[in-house]
């Protein structure tokens, strides 16, 4: 890891990655790479999830090379400096800010999105002019396997180079200096990923998690929000960490939205989602048992049924939960849909306000004022009135959490920003200056200063 990591940082200082035509064709050798082995790919992800091609390409391929695509077109202009204005007591002279790369980053992928969430950092970081080692997840075998066999073979490894293996290997890539560190996944890993990076004051983007709630006012649209709302939760069997934790339900509609829910469940996989090509399985059997032991067949409203062997558990709904059952003492991450009825909306922000901010929040109502009231009381990472999950898609959007969903953000010119430090410049001539920076000071001198600072 040491060799890697110091064959990179020696290539870095060539200053070969600042070219911008070289940034290009390292994103477009990504492009090539992904078109070229598609079905690899594709082949991989199915193995590893049960997860068929139009999932695949929606939920990892599509975002990838829109990323591509957005930073190839942007890529000048965001690596232009940017001219910013000067204050009274710097005139005459110019200010500009200049993004230049970290040099060599660490980006350690999350196993529910393999490809997405390991590439769309990297991108940033190859398009900011970086060098950049990826560690995926090994709970997605097959995933990382072709990822380090293309890509390894596609890309000089003193610019890009993907290391498989598991704690032992993630551990001594973290013994390593970085300049820059992108980790996704769980908050506890996190804390351990930030507290490694803090031994060489690297800086870290924290993708993480939380359990984000969806609130349901009753002036919603029924049909809408229920079809929306199977859709988000249900993705990839709610293995997606911007997906509806739970809902907060109004219990005037409770009813009503179980029944369409169940509707829809029927639309999108059957009666039977096991034999859906378009339901996905649990990661590994560990994973199954956790979530299985989440839940109360007591509270069931629909779904429950598991088998382990397949690792598949069907779309279950919770109705009448509250937040001291097992279910809601953590991030749920699979397919188990909690349902909190309540009756004051006041009461409902108030809960979720006692609790860790979560990475998303999704609002279905057309109130504007309860929509306001649920926006502004309530800190997260990002979100979706009447919809769920989308505002992931939308690279003209930062992605990221806060508190304890996590640090920084990405997707867009707010990943290349995120890989890149904002270099501040002043420029200065040697012609006329004041003098009252210069001693000896006097009281005059000091009436002129309290004037000049505050001119903004």
């Amino acid at each position: 890891m040491n060799e890697i990591v110091n064959h990179q940082r020696e290539f870095f200082k060539t200053g070969q990655t600042k070219n911008l035509m070289f940034r290009k064709s390292q994103l477009l050798t990504l492009k090539n790479a992904l078109q070229t082995h598609e079905q690899q790919f594709l082949d991989a992800i199915d193995s590893d999830f049960k997860k068929g091609p139009f999932d695949a390409y929606a939920t990892e391929f599509a975002l990838i090379f829109h990323e591509i695509e957005l930073a190839l077109k942007n890529l000048k202009k965001w690596s232009k400096p940017q001219k910013v204005k000067t204050n009274i007591p710097n005139q005459p002279g110019r200010s500009y800010i200049i993004p230049e790369p970290y040099g060599t980053v660490l980006v350690i992928g999350a196993w529910n999105y393999p490809y997405q969430l390991s590439l769309v950092p990297a991108i940033s970081a190859l398009a900011a002019g970086n060098t950049v080692i990826i560690k995926p997840s090994e709970l997605a075998a097959n995933t990382s396997k072709v990822m380090a066999q293309v890509l390894n073979q596609v890309f000089d490894p003193k610019v890009l180079s993907v290391q498989e293996g598991g704690v032992a290997e993630t551990t001594q890539l973290l013994e390593q200096r970085f300049d820059k560190i992108f980790f996704t996944g769980s908050s506890p890993v996190g804390k351990i990923v930030y507290q490694a990076a803090a031994k060489n004051l690297t800086p870290v983007t924290l993708e993480l998690g939380g359990k984000s709630p969806a609130f349901i006012l009753p002036d919603t649209d029924i049909e809408v929000t229920a079809r929306r709302l199977v859709w988000g939760k249900f993705l990839n069997a709610g293995q997606t960490c911007v997906a509806p934790d739970y809902l907060l339900v109004h219990e005037k509609i409770q009813e009503q939205l179980l029944d369409a829910m169940a509707k829809y469940l029927v639309k999108f996989f059957g009666s039977d989602a096991q034999k859906s090509g378009s339901y996905v399985r649990i990661i590994n059997t560990r994973n199954f048992d956790r979530l299985t032991a989440l839940i109360d067949n007591n509270k069931v409203a629909m779904g429950g049924k598991t088998d382990r062997d397949d690792l598949y558990i069907e779309p279950t709904v919770l109705r009448d939960v509250s937040f001291d059952d097992p279910v809601m003492q953590d991030e749920i991450f699979g397919p188990i849909l909690p349902i909190i009825p309540f009756t004051s909306l006041p009461d409902a922000i108030e809960m979720v306000k006692d609790r860790e901010k979560p990475l998303a929040l999704y609002i279905f109502s057309k109130n504007e004022f309860d929509i306001d009231s649920i926006v502004h009381q309530l800190s997260f990472g990002g979100g979706c009135i009447n919809d769920t999950i989308m505002h992931l898609a939308n690279s003209y959007l930062p992605f990221g959490g806060v508190g304890n969903s996590g640090m920084g953000n990405y997707h867009g010119k707010f990943g290349f920003d995120g890989f890149s430090h904002q270099k501040s410049l002043l420029r200065k001539g040697f012609s006329f200056e004041p003098a009252i920076k210069y001693p000896p000071y006097s009281l005059e001198k000091l009436a002129w200063l309290k004037r000049v600072m505050s001119i903004s």
